[in-house]
């Protein structure tokens, strides 16, 4: 069967099933039913014959000679549900919900019993005041008040009576928006064999349809490529491959894509490794790094991505919001070790925490900000000193997100990030972000190159990827809308629209 043809069978039987059922299962939208569950008398004494039966408790009451009870169920069993506006009701009688009709006898007393929920006794006050007078007796009717039901809430209503009555039962009445009151007694449920006939039409619908999908050979979607790959690299750039990987997932039914972030050094080196395995095959690999990697190896294939921006942070308790760039090299040399060396900063050591050799993020922030390596490592706890010698503490982590959390638990913290985490970050723990001479981190303002902490963000493969591979079709959907949309919803800077290819030339120097 074709499509169209899968299309007309499931409107048949959606056609067959809402015809079979409508007025059985949805005979209104919004819906009140009642019926009587009991219709009894408790003193017949009123009635000719030799022999009646009353109640003892009613020997000392002659005026209820001919007493009986009555439960009447009320319930909402539509399909939405009934707030107390939905009730339609004359001025006069603003509170007043439904009526409960008697014919031909006299209301004695009334009790509500057994409610879905208690809270509906709130609604169903035993003594009313004049807000809310609740269940009102008067001759053969009582009032009841506009009591909001959710879908299935129900309460009973036990009912004392007098008088002979007539062969026309207990009725319910009212109005309620796109909706309606009516006896549901008359309403059963499906028959098993109707509900045994829908339940065959609809598992032949699924059994073909699922056979269908077994052994047809349906092209996939366009831009859409089958098996696995699996991204490494970046762990600034993780956030972007794990949504990008979730999104073409959900669009390619046959892909499977898994992030391994452990930072772009790592991951370039991961690529080699997989490429040399493969042995002239292609690996299904791709490993995006801060900037550019790959140690001048000839078979790794660069692809430009984005623009990414980074911020340098801080622990709350410096409370420095800007630093020049000399302050910040400064800081990363040793020669700054405790803030009230600055202006305006407090008695905190410094504690520098950095990221591994084989960071990308480190190599930006090396060449872009402080022009020269890092000074050594210090310590092993980003707190104290291994050696009471150390001028500084100077830590290293091997993630983004182990930065981030460390200078937010380390008082005296300074560190940096790809923006994008660095602002998650600073809405939820104890760091902010810190502008370089003046300039904020932004989109914009790497675009219009006034902020120097950026880089290229790249992806490589191992030799040049089959066109219509999953890598490549991969790397086509990071240029296409949807990948443009991830990358700047994540603070970088697509290079694939139009409007950033100038700014990504000139970042890239022509490359």
């Amino acid at each position: 069967m074709t499509a169209p043809e899968n299309l007309l069978a499931l409107l048949g039987v959606v056609v067959t099933v809402g015809g079979l059922s409508y007025e059985r299962l949805i005979p209104g939208r919004k819906r009140i039913g009642y019926r009587v569950q009991m219709d009894t008398l408790i003193d017949d004494s009123t009635q000719d014959g030799p022999i009646h039966q009353r109640l003892r408790m009613l020997e000392n009451t002659p005026d209820l000679a001919g007493a009986s009870l009555v439960l009447l169920r009320i319930e909402n069993d539509g399909f939405r549900s009934i707030d107390a506006d939905d009730y339609i009701t004359a001025p006069a009688t603003n509170h007043r919900g439904l009526t409960a009709t008697f014919p031909n006898r006299v209301v004695r007393d009334v009790a509500v019993t057994e409610p879905s929920h208690p809270d509906l006794l709130r609604h169903l006050p035993q003594h009313g005041t004049p807000e809310n007078p609740g269940l009102v007796c008067a001759g053969n009717e009582i009032s009841l008040p506009r009591v909001p039901l959710n879908k299935g809430d129900h309460f009973k209503l036990l009912v004392l009576l007098t008088g002979a009555g007539t062969d026309k039962p207990p009725h319910v009445g009212g109005r309620i928006k796109e909706g309606r009151i009516r006896n549901n007694e008359k309403f059963r449920r499906p028959s098993n064999r109707m509900l045994g006939l829908i339940g065959s039409l609809l598992a032949m619908l699924m059994l073909q349809s699922f056979g269908m999908r077994v052994w047809r050979d349906d092209p996939l979607p366009r831009g859409c490529a089958e098996g696995n790959l699996t991204i490494v690299g970046s762990t600034a750039f993780k956030p972007v491959a794990q949504d990008a990987g979730t999104a073409y997932q959900g669009d390619c039914r046959d892909a499977h894509v898994t992030v391994e972030a452990q930072g772009s050094g790592r991951g370039t080196k991961t690529l080699i490794d997989v490429g040399e395995a493969a042995k002239g095959g292609f690996p299904s690999y791709l490993a995006f790094s801060d900037g550019p990697e790959g140690d001048g190896d000839p078979k790794l294939k660069e692809h430009l991505v984005a623009l990414s921006v980074f911020s340098v942070v801080v622990n709350k308790d410096v409370g420095i919001s800007d630093l020049s760039l000399e302050d910040v090299r400064a800081l990363y040399s040793g020669r700054i070790t405790n803030w009230n060396q600055l202006p305006g900063g407090p008695n905190l050591p410094v504690r520098l925490v950095s990221r591994d050799a084989k960071s990308g993020t480190r190599g930006v922030f090396e060449s872009r900000v402080l022009e020269r390596n890092e000074i050594s490592r210090t310590s092993d706890n980003c707190e104290t000193p291994k050696f009471t010698g150390d001028a500084v503490v100077r830590c290293e982590l091997d993630s983004t997100g182990e930065v981030l959390k460390t200078v937010a638990n380390t008082p005296g913290a300074i560190g940096y990030a790809e923006l994008h985490s660095a602002e998650e970050s600073a809405q939820k723990e104890a760091l902010h972000l810190v502008a370089l001479d003046n300039r904020k981190p932004s989109i914009d303002a790497v675009r219009e190159r006034i902020y120097p902490f950026w880089e290229p963000e790249y992806a490589y493969t191992y030799t040049a990827p089959p066109a219509n591979s999953l890598t490549s079709k991969f790397l086509d959907y990071l240029a296409g809308d949807t990948g443009r949309n991830l990358i700047e919803k994540h603070g970088h800077l697509p290079c694939a629209a139009a409007e950033n290819q100038r700014a990504c030339q000139l970042a890239t120097g022509g490359r």
